[in-house]
């Protein structure tokens, strides 16, 4: 299927994402279009400008509203923790969270010259999980955000009640990852 029109391949990729049940990564969406994967970036970046909000996860693109969780009926509850833990410590972290029924929403570090920055990372199993973690692994000249700030981050996290995100808190700070 050959898009010789811009427009209508930009169409086509809202249209296919919003109605995906899971992330597109940029190279499916290039396959489809038998175009290259950065076309398909340079055509996210256009949309993102005219006013779509497209969502970049780790897993990949998505349809979402700025305020990702409570605005979407997602969750009930959505907390905040301040985590500093190594990067073998990292796993540990992320299937406690998703263990106890959440979602880590994204992560947000304060650097230095940029301010605040943020990634989404939408994980809610230890499949998801994994999968960060392998693409963590396998990407050659990218690292998590919060090696940035030797390994000091924060999650919002997705719970459906604030027990659940008690709990969390609680084993986080047991396991020495959570800071008070």
């Amino acid at each position: 299927m050959i898009y010789c029109v811009k427009m209508d391949r930009r169409e086509e990729i809202i249209k296919i994402l919003r109605e995906a049940d899971t992330p597109m990564t940029a190279s499916s969406l290039a396959a489809h279009f038998d175009v290259t994967r950065q076309v398909i970036v340079g055509d996210v970046s256009i949309l993102r400008a005219a006013g779509h909000e497209i969502i970049a996860t780790s897993r990949g693109y998505m349809l979402g509203s700025e305020d990702f969780g409570d605005a979407a009926g997602k969750f009930r509850f959505v907390g905040m923790v301040a985590c500093c833990h190594t990067s073998q410590q990292m796993i540990d972290e992320l299937y406690t969270i998703v263990d106890n029924g959440a979602t880590v929403i994204d992560v947000t570090i304060e650097h230095a010259i940029y301010g605040e920055l943020s990634g989404k990372l939408d994980l809610s199993s230890r499949y998801d999980v994994d999968q960060f973690i392998q693409k963590v692994k396998e990407e050659k000249n990218s690292t998590p955000i919060s090696t940035l700030t030797g390994g000091i981050h924060l999650h919002r996290i997705g719970c459906r009640d604030k027990a659940t995100f008690e709990r969390i808190s609680k084993a986080l700070d047991e396991q020495g990852i959570l800071i008070k």
